[in-house]
């Protein structure tokens, strides 16, 4: 599968597009502007504690609402990182290094663990963003801070190291363990990526000295600290999808900004071995998502109805609580056996749904209406072809199989807002009332104007643009018709032409020099 990271950016934000053999599946947005995003660092205060929900909100320093802060995202040892936020503020924290530092005791977890016993009104804490503003919902945060880098993640205040699940050599796990534990400072876990692998002591070092540098940024910012402050930076969205997600299935990244363009090559070179010619900057006249038809591509795709090759389409309907997906058929039937119909458009169907969840980044609840099948393997054959369809998704999420009704649930992990395009466009003949003047009085108007034209401004030659049905109307017959009615008038003779774009009741006038004529 070829992958393609195509990069446009514009003057308030700029638009990053993830395309899999051509077809787009991820668009991401991130504004020019933008002082928050998942994974950055803050020194916040709590304003307010809410023992009914076992939580708080906590002033980050954002306007609008206030970010919110559950119990549950605390993590156990809050009370090390408590002690480790008051010394880096008052200087009793000689060092960023956790070799001398006292761990205290874990909090208790849930139920007996209340928010009141551990945190108070106007408490400098640090906390994380877990998940950007959705709806009418703030910021979430979490006081489990980690900070991550191509191979690793560090965890402070942890002795724990981890590696990914999807590294499944026993000994190159238990080499990473050993190498990591050799190399880690004191009160500090890690948990290695699946970009680890197969990695030199070298290179895993340098990312423990990078991220070290971080955490060493972050207890520098804290320092006589007096209200909310961020300490860290989250990479941006480019450098993150490619720090995260590289691999050797792409193929370029293409940019039209050269400062963006630099820090591609700058993070391409960390990732990839130095090959930065991966990277293009594009330089054409045409706008870049023009130029790869990614803009037609979004047009086709949002919008409350996808239609599919076949000719079949999904309706995706969206509420507070869920999102309701609707598989349709279509006329085209390629066979009369209706279970064989209704596997081939439910497979098809399933590929498309797991493309619109990420390019729309839909989370929650997901219920999608499949056709109804009868064989039970068709059915369990539609579950497996859903998973692997799915499988490309990083957001976390659990399929389950058909119910008795035909109904497949979907959770979905929600981290940022969900991606939501208008495609409509506004009808040139009613200007978005719903109403367009009545069609039978079009040539009413035109012979209006040509009035006005003729005797205003008197052209030697003028031609008539407008749509097919209409310029059939006017050429219809000999003694009704409009344009030897016009000729016997106006003693000149008016070229009338048809044009497939003009909405029916739109119609041009072009002078002699094909200048348009303009009325208003």
């Amino acid at each position: 599968m070829e992958k393609e990271l195509i990069i446009s950016s514009g003057g308030k934000d700029t638009r990053i597009a993830l395309l899999e053999d051509k077809k787009l599946v991820e668009l991401h947005y991130q504004k020019t502007v933008n002082s928050l995003a998942v994974g950055d660092i803050y020194l916040g205060r709590v304003s307010k504690l809410l023992p009914g929900l076992n939580a708080a909100f906590v002033n980050i320093g954002q306007k609008g609402k206030d970010a919110f802060l559950h119990y549950t995202d605390l993590g156990p040892k809050l009370r090390s990182l408590v002690k480790y936020t008051n010394g880096a503020i008052s200087g009793g924290q000689e060092s960023h290094l956790l070799d001398n530092f006292k761990m205290e005791a874990d909090i208790p977890k849930m139920p007996k663990g209340k928010i009141t016993n551990v945190l108070k009104k106007g408490q400098l804490i640090m906390v994380q963003v877990l998940k950007e503003p959705i709806s009418t919902k703030g910021p979430r945060l979490c006081c489990e801070v980690t900070i991550a880098s191509r191979y690793l993640v560090l965890n402070p205040f942890s002795e724990t190291i981890a590696v990914s699940k999807k590294i499944q050599s026993d000994d190159e796990r238990n080499r990473l363990k050993l190498l990591i534990e050799s190399l880690r400072p004191k009160n500090f876990g890690f948990i290695v990526r699946t970009a680890a692998e197969g990695r030199k002591v070298a290179d895993l070092h340098e990312d423990i000295q990078q991220l070290m540098a971080k955490w060493e940024e972050i207890y520098k910012q804290m320092h006589n600290a007096k209200g909310p402050v961020k300490c860290l930076s989250e990479l941006n969205k480019t450098q993150t999808l490619i720090r995260d997600f590289w691999n050797d299935d792409y193929s370029r990244v293409i940019v039209d900004d050269e400062a963006i363009y630099e820090d591609v090559v700058e993070e391409l070179n960390k990732v990839t071995d130095g090959k930065k010619d991966l990277a293009k900057l594009y330089n054409g006249q045409r706008p870049l998502f023009d130029q790869y038809g990614i803009t037609r591509q979004i047009k086709a795709s949002f919008g409350k109805t996808s239609t599919m090759s076949s000719g079949a389409y999904i309706v995706l309907e969206h509420t507070e609580a869920m999102h309701v997906v609707d598989v349709n058929s279509g006329h085209k039937m390629s066979s009369n056996d209706q279970e064989k119909n209704a596997l081939r458009v439910n497979l098809e169907a399933a590929e498309e749904v797991a493309r619109q969840l990420r390019l729309r980044d839909i989370g929650g609840i997901i219920i999608i209406d499949f056709i109804d099948m009868r064989q039970a393997p068709h059915r369990n054959e539609l579950f497996q072809h859903m998973r692997n369809a799915m499988s490309n998704d990083k957001a976390k999420h659990t399929i389950l199989p058909l119910s008795k009704f035909g109904l497949m649930q979907i959770t979905r992990e929600r981290v940022r807002p969900q991606v939501n395009i208008q495609t409509t466009e506004t009808c040139p003949s009613c200007q978005g009332t719903g109403k367009v003047q009545p069609t039978l009085l079009i040539t009413d108007d035109i012979k209006r104007d040509l009035d006005f034209v003729m005797k205003s401004q008197k052209p030697n030659k003028v031609t008539l643009l407008v749509h097919p049905f209409v310029q059939a109307y006017i050429k219809k017959g000999w003694l009704h018709n409009l344009q030897i009615k016009w000729w016997r008038e106006y003693k000149k003779w008016i070229n009338v032409r048809a044009d497939n774009d003009l909405p029916i009741t739109s119609y041009k006038l072009y002078n002699e020099t094909n200048d348009e004529i303009r009325l208003s």
